[in-house]
């Protein structure tokens, strides 16, 4: 949920879904925050705006009372998802799952971001190494595999992607700025 939207507790969602009226009225949802914690709602009501979906849950009436809820990932039921067409995966499927580039693990996924191209980014977090990030396209070109059963993701990347996709660990950005 993007923000605040009109002054009765409605809320603003960019929607990750090709299904045609995922959401509707009466329907359970939950709010998924950065930290982990979850709550359940209840649909009042939604409409389209613009390029977003406005949502009004039942006993929310305040731009305070919604404001708690920016930032959260709204997610449907288990239950409830739609089935996908061969080659798609939910969001919440793909975290958690280990990313390998031929026979080589690279790290966990603990996040998909949108917006940044046309594929989104699958981040990365290496075993060895927990303060580093790598952001892999989830591009059908260097996807090799999907296995949500045994929790891979198996890829073939370009030569040298992670060392360019990487940022800088906490000693780069010093040395970084010691430069300047």
């Amino acid at each position: 949920m993007v923000k605040t939207q009109g002054r009765v507790g409605e809320v603003a969602v960019e929607l990750h879904s090709d299904v045609p009226n995922r959401l509707t009225p009466g329907m359970r949802v939950y709010a998924l925050a950065a930290e982990g914690t979850r709550r359940e709602l209840q649909i009042a009501e939604v409409w389209p705006h613009q390029d977003r979906l406005i949502v009004k849950f039942d006993g929310m009436n305040s731009i305070s009372e919604a404001e708690p809820l920016v930032g959260c990932e709204l997610q449907v039921p288990v239950s409830e998802r739609a089935t996908l067409e061969a080659g798609l995966s939910y969001i919440s499927d793909l975290v958690g799952c280990t990313v390998l580039d031929g026979e080589r693990e690279i790290g966990e996924i603990k996040d998909v971001r949108f917006g940044a191209g046309e594929a989104p980014l699958l981040i990365v977090s290496p075993k060895e190494n927990g303060t580093r990030e790598y952001e892999i396209p989830f591009a059908e070109a260097y996807l090799q595999k999907l296995d949500l059963e045994n929790k891979q993701v198996r890829m073939r990347l370009p030569e040298g992607m992670l060392e360019v996709n990487a940022p800088l660990t906490p000693e780069e950005k010093r040395e970084q700025q010691k430069k300047r």
